[in-house]
């Protein structure tokens, strides 16, 4: 166009001096020629000004498109359709600013979807930086530590947790750049037991940690049980064992011609095989209610006639031992259950009162509703008492109180643990009252079974 401008300029000089040369004057030529220049220059200059507005819109319009693409802002008009490189370039810069689009919205995404994970997890998940400042962590890790305050971003691990247990590792982690795995336990409140599991982790500021933190305090606790138990099994069967083995190698060595011994050997040998026989027994029973078998089909239960039948059958171990039974008054109440399992519960429960009674003591079972509309069942003594300290742990397996008077006066260990159990498979409950040197009072709370009430049982 300046070019067109330019030849249409000289053209119209030239024509002024060779054509119009003969008929003007010197001067008119010379004014005829200004005008011309004049008019090309004004018609130069709006041109360059139309041409530079248009130029600037554009310029605008790609400075407004390129600053979009970082943040992701949408345009807000179409992309003009244009030849010129202009164009082009506007066309390139608005398909990179599409895909950058997506890219971000990915990111943003998957961002939101990982941390949304992360804050769910049941596991404590923490990352450190290099300074051992805290860059994140879940409600797991939180609630693990305690922690009580707003915000642990941007904190040095120090002020979160104290222990240098888990300092210790993140420091080695960051320093070999290997993955280490560590068990420790916390010293808050609650102690905890975890297992972490640390691994470098590549961060946009340079190296960090992130430590994954398991609860095995269940676990640890199962494990030792587990031993515990194999271990109380295994006392408890050796006692009669050796009891058994020893007065039969007597027997053998020649006791067994002797009438004065061979009879009271047997008895001893018999007494350990009973012994022997009901630690069996219960086995089977607590492996039976723990094992998550399914219980046999529940049955409306009359409490008078289970309570009468468990005081039949250990009314002779009574009298030897000179306890009374006391049954006050029951009602007509009802419960749905195992009438077998609940029998043995009460029968545990009426062996422990009358063996850890005193001579001349006394046994006293009662059964009513309680202001809950629950069957309350409570077997009383007047015996030894528990002691504070040992009634939360009564209902252990293989736990006593007094490990001395246990063995003296027979018994498994297991009798209160199945009581608990049987309890609990029935959707009731068990509590205790003891006074050291005065007794225990022993309360089953159960549901009651009105007469059209479905037989309901939970499963263990």
């Amino acid at each position: 166009m300046a070019l067109a401008l330019l030849a249409a300029t000289l053209f119209a000089v030239d024509y002024t001096i060779t054509r119009s040369a003969g008929d003007l004057g010197g001067g008119q030529v010379r004014d005829r020629i200004l005008a011309i220049s004049a008019g090309s220059f004004l018609l130069a200059f709006l041109i360059a000004f139309f041409v530079s507005r248009s130029l600037s819109l554009r310029v605008r319009r790609l400075k407004k498109l390129a600053e979009s693409i970082p943040g992701g802002a949408a345009l807000d008009r179409p992309i003009e359709e244009s030849r010129d490189e202009m164009g082009s370039l506007e066309r390139s810069l608005g398909g990179v600013a599409i895909e950058v689009q997506k890219l971000l919205d990915n990111l943003r995404y998957e961002s939101a979807r990982r941390a949304t994970i992360l804050s769910g997890m049941a596991e404590g998940v923490l990352a450190v930086d290099q300074d051992l400042r805290v860059t994140f962590s879940n409600a797991a890790f939180l609630k693990a530590i305690e922690f009580r305050g707003t915000r642990s971003e941007g904190r040095f691990l120090l002020e979160l947790v104290r222990d240098t247990g888990l300092h210790e590792l993140l420091r080695r982690v960051l320093s070999t750049g290997e993955q280490e795995k560590q068990r420790f336990r916390l010293s808050t409140l609650n102690a905890r037991i975890f297992e972490v599991q640390a691994t470098p982790l590549e961060m946009a500021t340079g190296h960090g940690a992130i430590a994954i933190l398991h609860d095995i305090t269940d676990l640890e606790r199962l494990e030792q049980v587990r031993k515990d138990f194999v271990a109380n099994v295994s006392h408890e069967l050796r006692t009669p064992l050796s009891g058994i083995i020893g007065y039969a190698d007597t027997l053998l060595d020649g006791a067994l011609a002797d009438p004065r011994y061979s009879t009271q050997f047997v008895e001893i040998i018999r007494t350990n095989a009973v012994r022997l026989a009901d630690i069996a027994q219960d086995l089977l029973i607590l492996s039976e209610l723990e094992g998550g078998a399914d219980p046999p089909e529940p049955e409306r239960i009359s409490v008078r006639g289970v309570i009468d039948g468990a005081i039949a059958t250990v009314a002779s171990e009574a009298r030897t031992r000179d306890v009374a039974l006391v049954r006050e008054d029951v009602g007509d109440l009802y419960v749905n259950g195992s009438r077998l399992r609940l029998e043995q519960a009460l029968l545990n429960l009426f062996a422990n009162a009358i063996k850890f009674n005193r001579p001349g003591g006394e046994v006293r079972v009662r059964a009513a509703l309680n202001p809950a509309g629950q069957v309350a069942i409570t077997i009383a003594d007047t015996g030894v008492g528990i002691p504070s300290q040992d009634v939360p742990r009564i209902f252990e397996r293989f736990y006593r109180v007094d490990k001395a008077r246990s063995r003296q006066v027979g018994g498994t260990g297991l009798g209160l643990s199945i009581v608990k159990h049987v309890v609990e498979r029935m959707n009731g409950a068990v509590t205790v009252e003891s006074t050291l040197g005065r007794g225990s009072a022993f309360t089953l709370l159960l549901p009651q079974s009105t007469e059209h009430e479905p037989a309901v049982m939970k499963d263990s």
